[in-house]
């Protein structure tokens, strides 16, 4: 948000509200709290519970700004180094992996999952990286069965973290060694979700390398291993991407039943961890789907949405990825409309940004480059835009 301070919850909340455009009546119908008692919240003269920030939340997809606002952290992810990392980084060492050590653990690591969206990938890789080395060195002392196993899962998250920021940064032999360490750890701990995020891993490879059969089976596989948490609801959405591109039938059905699953979970204490999924996500999974099928009204709504979503009220990008992707597709929408100026103007917005998938931005973006040339034969504009693409 760019805001050092603290931010009440109340004044963000307000924010928010406004941000979207609701009155309170609207918020006090959709959370299903009363308008004067969201009034005295937004005047500071109630404090939130943790249910009415997630209600809130979800309301207004504030994407966990209005959670965290409620638990004194409004600005705890953006911070370059997550809480409590110079204090752990001394104490696990010489520790004896105690629950709170542990817990706090779990905690930094949530934190680095929440930075994935917006953090120099570099800086977040070696964080990880560092992470995994502390882990790896206290599952090699002696340590009780318990504490052996949370451990496990600890480096498996960071090992799934460590191999995204590495793909996105363009390092496939390193993204792809660091996955399979993630599905060993995984493995061993028992943790099914673990399991999933790896096949979904496997899939995202597969599918911006135009691998689309294997990414389908790879989709498949993991829905198979984690039915119950929100990684079976990103697996339903990439194999309706890998399908999508195989110009496959049944594409509505299976949106259908990803929605229906991800309604059924319940809202995420974290919706900016980058291991969750909240309906804000689903919209951008959806929105890729509903372009690949030429769907272009349905596809602009989500795109729309889904900028929207991750624009603070005061302008930040919560999720720079998301939105050029969005601008991408706004994009090739218009070049299907004939209006190849503002094609190529979306286009190029969403191949700038420090914060980049390339590997996943060299696909949407070669999707529009493939649009124009086929449109527009012989443009200046669209040679241009290709000579863009090339250099990311």
């Amino acid at each position: 948000m760019g805001n050092t301070g603290r931010v009440s919850f109340g004044r963000r909340l307000r924010e928010y509200r406004d941000h979207r455009g609701w009155s309170l009546a609207e918020l006090a119908r959709a959370t299903h709290y009363s308008r004067s008692y969201l009034s005295n919240l937004e005047n500071g003269r109630k404090a939130p519970t943790e249910e009415l920030a997630r209600a809130c939340d979800e309301a207004l997809r504030a994407k966990g700004e209005l959670i965290s606002a409620a638990r004194e952290d409004a600005v705890s992810k953006l911070d370059g180094m997550p809480w409590q990392t110079a204090e752990l980084i001394q104490r696990l060492p010489a520790s004896d992996t105690t629950g709170d050590t542990l817990a706090s653990l779990h905690s930094t690591i949530e934190e680095l999952c929440c930075q994935y969206n917006h953090r120099d990938a570099i800086e977040l890789r070696q964080e990880a990286q560092s992470w995994l080395q502390h882990v790896s060195g206290l599952l090699r002392r002696p340590v009780g069965l318990r504490a052996h196993q949370e451990l496990l899962v600890a480096g498996g998250w960071l090992a799934l973290l460590a191999g995204c920021v590495e793909y996105d940064l363009g390092m496939r032999t390193a993204a792809e060694s660091t996955r399979v360490a993630a599905m060993q750890l995984g493995r061993e701990a028992g943790h099914p979700e673990i399991a999933g995020w790896d096949h979904e891993m496997t899939a995202w490879f597969a599918l911006t390398q135009g691998r689309f059969r294997q990414a389908v089976d790879a989709a498949q596989k993991g829905q198979a291993v984690a039915r119950t948490s929100s990684v079976h609801v990103q697996l339903i959405a990439q194999e309706a991407k890998a399908k999508a591109r195989l110009g496959e039938s049944g594409l509505h059905p299976l949106l259908e039943s990803g929605k229906e699953t991800l309604e059924q979970l319940p809202y995420p204490d974290r919706p900016d961890n980058h291991f969750k999924v909240d309906p804000a996500k689903w919209d951008y999974y959806a929105m890729d789907v509903h372009r690949i099928a030429g769907d272009d009204e349905q596809a602009t709504q989500y795109a729309r949405t889904v900028i929207r979503d991750n624009i603070t009220p005061d302008g930040a990008e919560l999720s720079p990825m998301r939105v050029a992707e969005c601008r991408i597709t706004l994009g090739i929408v218009a070049g299907r409309r004939g209006e190849l100026e503002q094609a190529v103007e979306l286009g190029r917005r969403g191949l700038e940004g420090d914060r980049q998938s390339k590997l996943h931005l060299q696909m949407v973006g070669g999707e529009l480059d493939q649009e124009l040339r086929r449109r527009y034969p012989g443009e200046g504009l669209v040679a241009e835009f290709g000579e863009t693409l090339h250099g990311i």
